[in-house]
């Protein structure tokens, strides 16, 4: 996996899972954010065991993080150009928390994606400040007044 910057999409696999998002009809997208986030956790393949987690799967996992937070109240915006062109549907309000589990699998020592930026910039570097973003956003979301907007 490429990285080039710190930004949520700033990676080959977010790039790749963008364009997948960008391919399909706009009633398949919610799937493919699903999908992301599903992998990271380890609900399509049966691994809820908290092992390693691959690279490309954590990537892709923070960038669908990173689009359910956007649509949370006062989430952050995507402004990444590498972040997907075509409008994504009103996402499901329940991918907040399988968004939170996911980033908490992201965030797990041994996976691969945080082990990169631990070397890189160590614990309080702005890729985790990014994550720590996200996770505030959804969290916010999740317990805020009525847990919705």
């Amino acid at each position: 996996m490429g990285t080039w910057d710190t930004g949520h999409f700033d990676n080959d696999a977010a790039v790749d899972f963008s364009a997948d998002l960008d391919e399909v009809t706009v009633e398949r997208r919610t799937e493919i954010v699903r999908a992301a986030l599903l992998r990271a956790v380890g609900g399509d393949s049966g691994d809820v065991t908290g092992g390693p987690l691959d690279g490309e799967v954590g990537a892709a996992a923070v960038a669908a993080a990173a689009l359910v937070a956007a649509q949370c109240p006062g989430g952050p915006p995507v402004e990444s150009v590498y972040g997907p062109e075509e409008p994504l549907p009103r996402l499901p309000e329940e991918l907040r928390e399988l968004a939170l589990l996911a980033l908490d699998r992201v965030s797990l020592a041994g996976s691969e994606v945080r082990d990169r930026w631990v070397k890189a910039d160590g614990e309080n570097g702005a890729w985790h400040h990014g994550m720590a973003e996200l996770r505030a956003a959804l969290t916010a979301a999740i317990t805020g007044p009525g847990g919705s907007d």
